[in-house]
């Protein structure tokens, strides 16, 4: 089965069996840059500097690239480009939502509804197919710690991971200093073409500015 690199940090961050979400924040910005990455592979968004621009709006062909597709074309009407950090900024939540759906609707993971202490609504999503999720782990196991060339979607996911921290989600068990300094080193490695490097790049930094930014509000 073929998930998004936004549905694939989106799992890494659930409790197989609570199906709690786990660094929820930080999960929303990178399933946010997730969704804006695979739609720069795609050939539909360019990311240059600190600017985005819509330059195809047909169907990918995927049910949750086409619905965030579609509202970024309604939000940029009328405008050539926009910065990626309004992007990011606009979309990180309702993304975690969107990727939750979809999860739940390839079968991967299941939700569940209850009332925490009889009252607060509680939606957990564990696990449903195991399979997806290991085969996942073993990907990224492969390139971050056995030193395996990766793909060009592999590098982006690990990219992405890298620049929200999520290094502890994807490797739970250890290993922090040889995991981050693999993934710094996939991050700016050669596994792409330039036009997708740069991307990435811009898109870290836009991550990092928009999280900055979220922090200072929080703290006024």
């Amino acid at each position: 089965m073929a998930i998004t690199l936004a549905e694939e940090i989106m799992l890494l961050s659930l409790d197989d069996e609570s199906g709690s979400a786990k660094q929820r924040q930080a999960v929303g910005w990178a399933v946010a840059g997730g969704v804006l990455l695979e739609l720069v592979l795609a050939g539909r968004v360019s990311v240059t500097g600190k600017d985005l621009e819509l330059v195809d709006t047909t169907s990918t062909g995927d049910a949750l690239l086409d619905s965030r597709l579609a509202l970024m074309e309604t939000w940029m009407r009328g405008r050539g480009k926009r910065r990626v950090t309004q992007w990011l900024t606009k979309d990180q939540s309702k993304a975690v939502a969107a990727a939750l759906e979809s999860l739940c609707t390839r079968g991967v993971v299941v939700e569940e509804k209850r009332k925490a202490l009889g009252v607060f609504p509680v939606r957990r999503f564990p696990e449903a197919d195991g399979v997806v999720e290991r085969e996942l782990r073993e990907r990224l196991r492969a390139v971050v710690l056995d030193g395996a060339e990766p793909d060009t979607r592999t590098a982006g996911l690990i990219a992405l991971i890298h620049s929200a921290r999520l290094h502890r989600l994807a490797f739970p068990d250890g290993h922090r200093k040889q995991v981050v300094s693999r993934m710094a080193e996939v991050a700016t490695g050669q596994w792409a073409a330039e036009s997708i490097r740069a991307a990435i790049r811009d898109m870290q930094a836009a991550m990092v500015a928009a999280t900055v930014l979220t922090a200072a509000a929080a703290g006024s």
